[in-house]
């Protein structure tokens, strides 16, 4: 069987699981049980086998199970476009996350080039909404799930940008320690911003001609302060030798990437995302969401695994059915959660289950039929 999906699942002193194993065979995979039950913990934990630190943004001892404190680990069989994988990632006490493919060492940027992962869970609701950073953040996830190195691109960025920072606080006048950092930030800066761009496009073109229930987001960069907006290496490099007056006043970097906000528009409505109702700003994330699996299935050869933390609560049943299609259409596994198993009906068979108990202080984890 081809694709991109996960075989089996296993969590070990993971949140609230001492232990969990789930046996899957490519179906979408619906997981319900009662608020705090522990649902969510098992999306973070295959959000973690994509590079970063997953949908909670959590740091290695944050997930560790309490009180044992013995560090976690999570390890899955994966099949990604005809070839099997073994994935494992772990953290322990005080260490920082380590990651096995094939029984090897790896970096976390080499899951990115064999399982691409999205997600959508409620904290993300806010986007259109809350500052800037989020929206950036939510952006460089799209980005990175095309370029796996985006990632490594940005944090190169900020590194050289923290040390221009320092500079600019300790009131460093002389250009000579300027060059060397801002040619980096140039540099790295300029590819980030054709990543970004790039995706940019591609989402759009995932949403042409689209037969989708949900509303299409025509979406843009600007400036979040509606300064000067420089994109390539030159222009970026200029930008930050003829700023450094006001970056020094300012003590920082008033101008870059760093600065740059997403904005979305609902296109039938001609109307920004920010000025919608909470319902039609879902209804745009879910859009993007599915866009980026649809883009990815072209580019990556097979769309994404989803995480789709309590997205059908918000949905009336029509939604709900035409979201469930639309992942069937993809032939995607897309992890979602809920309340109950009503809010899957719409599945039937189509789909594994599983339900989520709380017991003695322990996540249980049961497939149900």
């Amino acid at each position: 069987m081809g694709g991109l999906f996960i075989e089996e699942l296993s969590l070990s002193h993971f949140r609230s699981h001492r232990a969990a194993r789930l046996e899957l065979d490519g179906r979408p995979v619906a997981i319900w049980g009662a608020n705090g039950a522990g649902k969510t913990n098992i999306l973070e934990a295959v959000s973690l086998l994509s590079p970063g630190r997953g949908l909670r943004r959590a740091a290695p001892d944050e997930i560790a199970r309490k009180p044992e404190g013995v560090g976690w680990k999570v390890r899955a069989d994966l099949h990604s476009l005809h070839q099997f994988h073994e994935l494992e990632t772990w953290a322990e006490p005080g260490s920082s996350r380590s990651v096995r493919i094939d029984g090897k060492a790896a970096a976390q940027v080499a899951l990115g080039r064999i399982a691409r992962v999205v997600w959508l869970i409620p904290a993300m609701d806010r986007l259109w909404i809350e500052a800037p950073e989020g929206r950036r953040r939510f952006l460089d996830r799209m980005v990175m799930s095309f370029e796996p190195r985006h990632a490594e691109v940005v944090l190169a960025y900020e590194k050289a940008m923290r040390e221009r920072n320092r500079l600019l606080k300790d009131m460093v006048r002389d250009a000579h320690w300027y060059g060397a950092l801002e040619g980096q930030m140039a540099e790295h800066g300029a590819a980030i911003m054709a990543n970004r761009l790039s995706t940019l496009e591609r989402i759009a073109q995932a949403q042409e001609g689209a037969e989708t229930a949900f509303p299409t987001a025509a979406l843009s960069l600007k400036a979040s302060d509606g300064m000067m907006f420089p994109e390539t290496q030159e222009a970026l490099l200029s930008a930050f030798r003829d700023g450094r007056p006001r970056d020094l006043a300012a003590g920082r970097t008033l101008v870059g990437p760093h600065r740059a906000d997403l904005e979305g528009v609902y296109t039938a409505k001609g109307v920004t995302a920010d000025q919608c109702s909470t319902g039609e700003q879902k209804a745009l994330l879910i859009s993007l969401i599915l866009a980026n699996g649809r883009a990815l299935a072209e580019d990556f050869g097979a769309a994404p695994i989803f995480l789709l933390d309590e997205v059908a609560a918000h949905l009336d049943a029509n939604r709900r059915a035409a979201l469930y299609d639309e992942i069937c259409a993809l032939g995607a596994q897309a992890f979602m959660t809920g309340t109950g198993p009503e809010l899957f009906a719409e599945l039937g068979t189509r789909a594994a289950a599983f339900e989520v108990t709380e017991e003695s202080g322990s996540s249980i984890v049961k497939e149900r039929v």
